[in-house]
């Protein structure tokens, strides 16, 4: 039975669902004592691995001296640390281990306040028997913000389904340098596709009663050298034009309730002590009312990797100050040392106020106060994890995901051929998954448990559609063995067509090529990959590359007679099905490059969005032009655009106020012989501007299903808003001046090209301003399709 009130009246107005959140806040707060309070600011990771094989950086170091349940949770407890997400455990028995240990928190404090539970969900609820979903370069490539967010809804239903009520994604951060590890978990490296997907995906999963946490707030992926958890270099403009905008979508247009600190240091200062960022910027600029929390161990590193705080109440202080609600994932410096401080005076009992404020606001949100909540879902006995229209969805998603980069008529495979399927990724279930799948993240750790979901490699899926397969592995991912090289070769050369798979295996902390803390010197395949890939070049035989991987890999001029190249981002469970059915034609490619991919293995850390002093120029030997643009993706049918126009405003086309927006239109057409979708794509190219801008950068886009011969008119309505960059006084503002729009099929592939004015005085715009292009399309009557 759930406590009420210690007062002699018995009334407890926190549970009054007719008052607000905030006065049901307000109403609780000044009756808890210092040690209540703070425990409401922790969490508590009980299944927590010690053994060094962990999933958080330092681990092992963090947690040698594990708390008492009993004693942790004597005051109460604000949060419970992956309870599903630690070990495997079977769903119906996970839920009702977590309602047992959520009835030992409400009858252990005084006004039995449940703990919020909190899982990772990157790639679907990190739990045993979960469905295992695309990574999100997988969700970039796909162009489909609607897919993303259908997906998110369901992953956020099977979480509250299980007692799970905040979910630790989606990762915004911008590829800078793929060269780190965690690009993987990135969505790519343009802010305008980050933005929108990351906020459908938060759509989706607050919508199912999740709270969405946006990471890594911010900076994190800008490293130096492209490794993890390392100093950040980047100047205020590539903070404010780059990293931030996709934060600010998924606030704005997602409604996300939580933020996760990063671990980065920016220009010296760490984020979990920077209070302009998680304060002045986040809270004040912006009005985020929700919660911060931080990411794993990252308010003790500001003792013991950064060197800024003294000790562990330090390190509180530090924290606190800057804006951090929560400390995860356990009890530490939030505990005895922030008690013992505050105390003292040495912290002000006011900051603490302020965080419990937060976090008892969204307990309340999410339901964790109300008198009718129990601790076990009625329906707990039939809860499932992975089920048809989980599978569908991460199928569907596959399917849009998977990149045609080249194809000299070899795709799709000829019906009857003789198939050589070589390479290390051909016949490993494992290439499907990013570092924070279940299997990856953490089965790998319990074998004797099993994949816990059905993952079909690709040599599984292409067996069924190919029956005359040949299979040989060539070599290992890593290592230098190459022994079965000529076994491959051998092999190639006696099939009609050569299916190359190479590749990635996800990992945490060195046990893989990619995934956290899995960073690479430069971006050549892993191990004798590339020995491999001119072997079996050099074969006589056609060779289809297939590019399993977290990043993007060099495929510069050796590889250049790969007669097709196929890139896929780690697909999911059912990945291997969604790549037969493109590589044999059942499916049609429809995605398109979230990163670009480099033509140097040297590892350039730079990006499609950059200056022209950044592209290829006459004072540099170096040439960063990459094999493949950002947007860039080919179909196996064909599409013409033509008709290019303003459509508004006014009588002058040309005239772009600064204050108003500009409608652009273009006609595109299947002149193929098969249905097939064409990603359309708008960029912005500014060239005379106060700073130095991006040549050309996305600011709008949309995928179109045209059948043989149909063809549509496609309209971007683009406030000018969207043409604002941070000028020289360090302010976001929109410039009048010359620019361009250009309908691209990538970013190095423009259609045609509108000259525009924008027009009127130099407008200062911030937190509130437009932020999407609109799209609007209007399907036309069937075309004559060409001979």
């Amino acid at each position: 039975m759930r406590s009420q009130s210690p007062d002699d009246s018995g009334a407890a107005p926190w549970r009054d669902q007719r008052l607000s959140p905030t006065e049901r806040a307000e109403a609780l707060l000044p009756k808890m004592t210092l040690e209540e309070k703070i425990a409401q600011l922790v969490g508590v990771w009980v299944g927590a691995e010690a053994s060094g094989e962990g999933v958080a950086p330092h681990q092992s170091d963090m947690i040698s001296e594990l708390p008492q349940w009993s004693t942790v949770i004597r005051h109460g407890l604000g949060q419970l640390t992956r309870p599903f997400g630690t070990a495997p455990v079977d769903p119906v028995l996970g839920a009702r281990s977590l309602a047992a240990s959520q009835a030992q928190i409400v009858a252990a404090s005084r006004f039995g306040i449940p703990a919020q539970v909190h899982e990772e969900c990157l790639t679907g609820f990190a739990a045993w028997r979960a469905t295992v979903y695309p990574t999100p370069l997988s969700w970039g490539a796909s162009f489909d913000p609607e897919l993303v967010e259908a997906m998110a809804d369901r992953i956020g239903r099977s979480m509250r389904a299980a007692g799970v009520h905040q979910g630790l994604a989606p990762v915004l951060d911008v590829t800078r340098d793929y060269r780190w590890g965690r690009t993987e978990e990135t969505i790519g490296e343009d802010p305008y596709l980050v933005g929108t997907t990351g906020a459908a995906y938060v759509r989706g999963l607050e919508r199912a009663g999740v709270v969405a946490t946006l990471k890594h707030f911010a900076g994190y992926s800008a490293s130096r050298g492209g490794r993890n958890l390392a100093p950040v270099p980047m100047g205020r403009r590539e903070l404010a034009d780059v990293i931030l905008p996709p934060f600010e979508m998924a606030l704005r247009l997602g409604g996300a309730r939580s933020v996760m600190n990063s671990y980065a240091e920016i220009d010296g200062l760490p984020v979990a002590a920077d209070r302009g960022l998680l304060t002045g910027l986040l809270r004040d600029e912006w009005g985020f009312t929700g919660t911060v929390v931080a990411d794993y161990f990252a308010v003790r590193f500001l003792q013991t990797l950064h060197g800024v705080a003294g000790d562990a109440a330090d390190a509180a202080r530090l924290a606190l100050r800057a804006g951090i609600d929560v400390e995860l994932p356990t009890v530490d410096t939030f505990g005895e040392p922030l008690v013992e401080a505050a105390r003292r005076g040495e912290i002000d009992e006011a900051l603490i106020d302020g965080a419990l404020r937060r976090v008892l606001v969204q307990k309340i949100e999410v339901g964790l106060l109300d008198e009718g909540w129990q601790e076990l879902p009625d329906d707990v006995a039939s809860l499932r994890l992975d089920d048809e229209a989980s599978q569908d969805i991460a199928v569907r998603l596959a399917r849009e995901s998977v990149v045609l980069l080249r194809n000299t008529g070899v795709l799709p495979l000829p019906g009857g051929s003789r198939v050589a399927l070589v390479g290390p990724l051909a016949d490993d279930p494992m290439a499907m998954l990013g570092c924070y799948s279940f299997p990856n993240h953490v089965g790998v750790n319990h074998s004797d448990y099993g994949l816990g979901v059905d993952i079909p490699s690709l040599r599984d899926e292409l067996a069924r559609r190919v029956p005359l397969l040949t299979h040989e592995p060539g070599c290992a991912i890593t290592g230098e063995d190459t022994s079965g090289i000529p076994a491959a070769v051998a092999a190639a050369a006696a099939a009609d067509v050569c299916v190359l798979a190479v590749g990635d295996r996800a990992g945490m902390f060195g046990r893989g090529t990619s995934g956290e803390g899995c960073d690479a010197v430069d971006l050549r395949l892993p191990g004798v990959q590339a020995d491999l890939v001119r072997a079996v070049l050099a074969s006589g035989t056609p060779v289809v590359l297939v590019s399993l991987t977290g990043r993007p890999y060099a495929l510069g001029p050796e590889f250049d007679g790969a007669a097709a190249v196929v890139q896929a981002f780690f697909l999911g469970q059912l990945g291997g099905q969604a790549l037969a059915e493109v590589l044999t034609g059942a499916v049609n490619p429809s995605g398109r490059l979230p990163v670009s991919v480099p033509r140097d293995g040297g590892g350039l850390p730079s990006t499609y969005l950059t200056p022209p002093l950044g592209r290829r120029n006459k004072v540099s030997s170096i040439d960063p032009t990459p094999a493949y643009p950002f947007g860039h993706g080919l179909s196996y049918t064909t599409f013409e655009w033509s008709d290019a126009t303003v459509v508004e405003p006014g009588e002058d086309l040309a005239a772009w106020p600064v204050d108003g927006e500009v409608r652009v239109r273009i006609t595109v057409a299947n002149t193929g012989e098969r249905a097939g979708t064409e990603v359309v794509q708008l960029y912005l190219h500014d060239p005379v501007a106060q700073t130095t801008r991006p040549v050309v950068r996305l600011i709008g886009y949309t995928r179109l299903a045209l059948a043989p011969g149909e063809a549509a008119h496609v309209t971007f309505g683009v406030p000018a808003d969207v043409a604002s960059f941070t000028g020289l006084a360090g302010q976001r503002i929109v410039e009048p001046g010359d620019v361009e729009l250009r309908f691209g099929r990538s970013s190095g592939d423009v259609a045609a090209a509108l000259p525009l004015r924008l027009v009127g005085n130099e407008r200062q715009v911030g937190h509130e301003r437009e932020l999407l292009t609109s799209v609007r399309v209007e399907p036309l009557v069937a075309v004559p399709q060409s001979a």
